[in-house]
């Protein structure tokens, strides 16, 4: 099945910068849509970043100008940069993409990542 392995999160301070990947490997045909959504204690997932693959990135308001998301299709990998960070980016952080297989279009999630950020 379709694998998703994350690694970066961690702990921060204000202004300071992670660096979150994430590479999908599995017997898909093609993907879509790749990039990384988040969910704070209390709220509801939402987008922060999505590529989708041709060569558009749609990002959340909150995050415009500080994150920085980059794809390599070579390798199946999206990178997302996050600059001057903020206590209300902490959330945990979950790579998600979308994949042809089975001879349908899929969306697969990865475990998450934890982002703390503090004042």
């Amino acid at each position: 099945q379709v694998q998703l392995v994350e690694s970066g999160g961690g702990s921060v301070q204000a202004g300071g910068s992670l660096r979150l990947s994430c590479a999908a490997s599995g017997p898909f045909f093609s993907i879509y849509n790749m990039g990384w959504y988040r969910q704070a204690p209390g709220k509801q997932r939402e987008l922060v970043a999505v590529n989708s693959g041709g060569g558009k990135t749609n990002y959340a308001d909150s995050v415009k100008g500080r994150f920085s998301l980059s794809r390599d299709n070579r390798n199946n990998s999206v990178t997302l940069q996050m600059n001057s960070l903020k206590p209300e980016d902490t959330a945990v952080y979950y790579c998600t993409v979308e994949v042809y297989i089975d001879y349908a279009i899929r969306n697969y999630w990865g475990q998450g990542t934890q982002v703390t950020v503090s004042s």
